[in-house]
């Protein structure tokens, strides 16, 4: 114990110059200069030379971050995302999907007899809001307010929606009338899959990718009371739904891992090639894009 204590009152001792002299300028060891010392002026040269000069901050300009995410690299990245719906990542949902609907095909005279049954009527208002005009308005004005946004994952999800509710749209009406399914209340023959429910759960997708399942599950509920609603008007079958959900779920989750990818060097730019074709019994011309 008495060992501790001198050890303390030496440590004491020994930093008092140097505590005082922190506190008091005047008591401070001189600063050696070239001038004071000829003898050191090349060490102290040499010093200055290797000091770390202090970076100065650059400002960040809106957008600069956003990797593929850009107005310029936007026609690319339709096509990326409508190239890479049949990437094998999405083979599991293509399979879940195609099943359920499947079965779902069994059940679609008696699930449509219920509703006539019931006479609900409370589907006119989703079909409503998701139809083409005020779906269009809210993607617009999503993605308008991510361009003006700070917050990065905001406007990567504006972002995302704008390209899957696109290429959802062109692979929902290529399915539409390469299938030429008749409507339940024969309206037309444009009934597989569900137009208003692919693109509700396309964007529920992707609200689900950038925000996890706080915001997910919520958006895939909508997403459902979309699909419910175009039973209840007689405009969709139940397969024609669940079909609908299973397209929108795997392009809105497909446009966000495309468009999340790293940006490689030269990635956005466009290249059309054309080459002869020389067989035995064909002659012609071979067009290749790459984007």
């Amino acid at each position: 114990m008495q060992l501790t204590k001198t050890i303390r009152v030496l440590l004491a001792i020994a930093l008092a110059p140097v505590l005082a002299a922190a506190d008091n300028p005047a008591l401070a060891p001189p600063v050696l200069s070239a001038a004071d010392s000829p003898a050191l002026a090349p060490v102290l040269a040499a010093a200055e030379t290797s000091a770390v000069p202090v970076a100065q901050a650059e400002p960040v300009r809106r957008g600069a971050r956003d990797g593929r995410r850009t107005m310029r690299r936007l026609p690319a990245n339709l096509g990326h995302s409508t190239v890479g719906v049949w990437n094998g990542d999405n083979l599991v949902p293509f399979l879940v999907g195609g099943v359920a609907a499947g079965s779902a095909s069994f059940l679609d005279d008696d699930v449509r007899n219920s509703v006539d049954a019931n006479q609900l009527g409370w589907g006119s208002t989703f079909e409503t809001g998701g139809g083409p005009i005020y779906s269009t308005i809210f993607v617009a004005g999503m993605f308008t307010a991510g361009r003006l946004a700070h917050g990065s994952r905001f406007r990567a999800m504006t972002y995302d929606m704008l390209d899957a509710a696109i290429v959802n749209f062109a692979y929902s009406e290529v399915i539409k009338v390469t299938v030429g399914r008749e409507r339940p209340n024969g309206q037309d023959n444009k009934s597989f899959p569900s137009g208003h429910t692919s693109n509700a759960f396309a964007l529920a997708a992707v609200a689900q990718e950038h925000y996890g399942w706080k915001i997910g599950v919520p958006s895939y509920l909508l997403a459902g009371l979309m699909g419910a609603s175009r039973v209840n008007q007689d405009k969709h079958w139940l397969s024609d739904v669940v079909a609908g959900a299973a397209v929108g779920t795997i392009v809105g989750r497909t446009v966000v891992r495309v468009n999340g990818r790293p940006l490689q060097p030269g990635s956005g730019q466009v290249t059309l090639s054309v080459s002869p074709i020389v067989a035995r019994h064909a002659r012609g011309l071979q067009m290749s894009v790459a984007f």
